[in-house]
């Protein structure tokens, strides 16, 4: 079955990929995942504005464990 989502920059993506140490890798991995977290706590703060600091950490540390996989 072909992809139907044109990838024209996959090639040079997995080059550049396989061009980077192991320690380059994990160093971006952690850095996307960082800013994953980043991008999910500006969005909640947006969505709910009028909490304070203890009550948005809670709702942030329970929408982090929701989405924590529990196969691990």
């Amino acid at each position: 079955m072909a992809d139907p989502k044109p990838r024209p920059n996959r090639r040079l993506y997995l080059e550049t990929l396989r061009k980077m140490t192991s320690e380059d890798r994990l160093k971006k991995a952690l850095e996307l995942s960082q800013i994953s977290r980043d991008l999910f706590v500006q969005g909640l703060r947006r969505r709910f504005p009028n909490l304070g600091e203890d009550e948005f950490r809670s709702l942030l540390l329970d929408r982090l464990a929701k989405c924590h996989n529990s196969n691990y």
